[in-house]
């Protein structure tokens, strides 16, 4: 006795969309029709249904499931393939449950990286916060450790503070010499920390890229009287000084 469309999914523990999805696809042969026209499955029809099933189940995409074809032999490659998948999807997980725990138990803002988020945590700015965020996504992971050093309390320098409370309509005097103290405050923090020196050099975008973004953020984040500030600060120090 033949099954009908429904009664082979309820054998197979599938629902009847999903029968004739894989009869659209090409996975699961059409069967043969009774002479009132409805479908007849046997045996070898509920074997395949089986089988795509527990591909599907076991984490296969319908592609994958296609290109293994109607061979019946124990597919090892395409499962071992599928294993190391998963050993990254796990490792990925663990990864992700690590900075859910740090969010959590900090209370630390979600738009930043974690761990640039927990260096900085309690004693960023609006302005700091702003560049922290942009930093996150330009620099490469090893970059990304130098700059949470610099977020730490023993970096924080003299004129930040001054720097940060900048009225944008500062004298000329005010602004050389926060540029002058400020130049000297980044050799000693480039001495301190030597990535500083190479910082954007990993980074995932480019290098051209890189200072395009970080241009364009300094922009938006600063006053014009610390933009000017940090122009000085490039004619003092003969290089881009760190953000």
């Amino acid at each position: 006795m033949a099954w009908s469309t429904r009664e082979l999914a309820e054998l197979a523990g599938t629902s009847l969309r999903s029968v004739r999805h894989y009869h659209d696809v090409g996975l699961l042969p059409e069967p043969e029709r009774r002479s009132h026209g409805y479908k007849q499955y046997g045996v070898p029809h509920l074997m395949r249904l089986l089988r795509i099933k527990r591909l599907v189940d076991l984490g296969f995409s319908l592609a994958q499931i296609a290109d293994l074809g109607d061979r019946d032999e124990y597919p090892e490659e395409a499962l071992r393939a599928l294993d190391a998948e998963l050993v990254a999807q796990i490792e990925r997980l663990r990864t992700l449950r690590t900075e859910l725990a740090e969010i959590l138990e900090r209370r630390v803002p979600t738009d930043l990286p974690a761990e640039l988020a927990v260096a900085g945590e309690g004693k960023l700015s609006e302005a700091d916060r702003h560049m922290v965020s942009v930093m996150g996504r330009l620099l490469g992971e090893e970059e990304r450790a130098t700059y949470a050093a610099l977020l730490s309390d023993e970096a924080r320098m003299p004129s930040d503070d001054d720097f940060e409370s900048l009225p944008a309509d500062a004298d000329e005097p005010a602004r050389q010499d926060l540029a002058e103290r400020m130049a000297e405050d980044i050799r000693t923090l480039k001495d301190r920390y030597p990535g500083l020196r190479t910082l954007g050099a990993q980074a995932p975008l480019g290098r051209q890229r890189y200072r395009q973004t970080l241009d364009r953020a300094i922009r938006d984040v600063y006053n014009t009287a610390q933009l000017d500030v940090l122009l000085r600060l490039r004619g003092l120090s003969r290089e881009d000084p760190p953000a």
